[in-house]
């Protein structure tokens, strides 16, 4: 059972993302994380999400059930929020989005994927979206007939053991990435393959690129490098929540978690070695991943564009803007310069001058 405070805090940058209306009325109605009843926090989102279906809003429902199931499925009750969500976008994209379901068995165990885009004849780019610890496929989902018409073959996925996917989180989960684009490879252009991979999927994808030259370029925000794995003075900081979530992942016990994770660390020289362009959101005030990282990020890989926010991690008060700089940098990856990146570094420019004329006041407390 998670603490309810912590949850509320952390859910936020989720929820925000998500454009999910209410948020605050709904959090405030919550009191326990024990089952589902009414004042649970499974209970309370799962009601929310309910509401949304009867009304045909299957997208909307969809996202209330993420939020059921975060940070991860414990027992019966998150399990059943997580089981809803798929059920939830399974419909919705089953009205004639072009999306397809994929389900991919690597070693390692089966990880299920949502598509579009993918065809053998013209085979596109290929462009793999991933989320962190916390974060189902199903809320990047909607995303992906807009990739797709931007030319790629479009793919979201998960974290092992995030969601859908059968496998253990552990150092070699690097390899389930590099299964993908083997699987892939009739129906999309894997040797044109860019990441949007975001927190602990940005480490993975990192990781992988130092081995398979397929990926051309790796946008991220608030990604572990090193440090996050390294610092055991750093590490009495990471919130109870993210180390739970781990630990849950991996399968380590409390005690051998930093252990683990130790193996995750990304080297000077495995990211001196890249040779692509890297994007990355910095939080300046982010809890849960050190400063060191992505300084270190950018002294060693050459190609490395930095965005760094005043915020905390995830930057929930930065979800706009984050969003379109992600998706410039990526554009400008595939394309060097294009229009459409162009206009959208013009709208990110429009938001940070209209937060400043408004004089926005510094956020205060953790809302991760």
């Amino acid at each position: 059972m998670n603490d309810v405070e912590e949850l509320k805090r952390f859910v936020v940058v989720h929820a925000r993302g998500q454009q999910i209306p209410g948020q605050e009325e709904l959090l405030a109605g919550i009191r326990t994380d024990e089952g589902d009843a009414p004042g649970s926090w499974v209970g309370e989102w799962v009601r929310a999400g309910e509401a949304h279906e009867r009304g045909g809003r299957l997208l909307e429902a969809g996202r209330h059930y993420a939020m059921a199931r975060f940070p991860y499925v414990d027992g019966p009750a998150r399990q059943d929020a997580q089981d809803r969500c798929v059920r939830a976008y399974e419909q919705w994209r089953s009205r004639g989005s072009g999306i397809e379901r994929l389900e991919l068995d690597l070693p390692g165990g089966r990880v299920a994927c949502w598509a579009a885009g993918l065809d053998g004849a013209r085979r596109a780019p290929l462009l793999v979206v991933m989320g962190g610890i916390v974060t189902v496929k199903e809320q990047w989902g909607p995303a992906l007939t807009r990739l797709a018409r931007q030319g790629f073959a479009a793919l979201v996925t998960e974290l092992p053991g995030v969601g859908e996917n059968a496998q253990r989180y552990e150092p070699d989960s690097w390899r389930m990435l590099s299964g993908i684009l083997d699987a892939l490879a009739g129906r999309a252009d894997v040797s044109q393959t860019y990441a949007m991979a975001l927190s602990f999927s940005g480490n993975l994808a990192l990781r992988c690129a130092a081995e398979d030259d397929r990926i051309r370029g790796i946008v991220t925000t608030g990604a572990p490098v090193d440090a996050f794995f390294t610092d055991r003075e750093w590490w009495p900081r990471v919130p109870r929540i993210t180390a739970d979530t781990l630990a849950h992942l991996t399968g380590a016990s409390d005690g051998a978690l930093p252990e683990e994770l130790a193996g995750f660390a990304l080297s000077r020289k495995q990211l001196s070695g890249l040779e692509i362009p890297v994007g990355y959101v910095a939080s300046g005030r982010d809890e849960i991943i050190p400063p060191a990282d992505p300084r270190t990020l950018a002294e060693c890989v050459a190609d490395c564009r930095t965005l760094e926010l005043d915020d905390l991690h995830g930057a929930p008060h930065h979800v706009r803007e984050t969003q379109l700089w992600c998706v410039a940098t990526l554009l400008r990856m595939r394309a060097k310069r294009s229009v459409p990146a162009a206009v959208i570094g013009l709208l990110r420019g429009a938001l940070a001058v209209r937060r400043r004329l408004a004089g926005a006041p510094r956020p205060a407390g953790p809302a991760g």
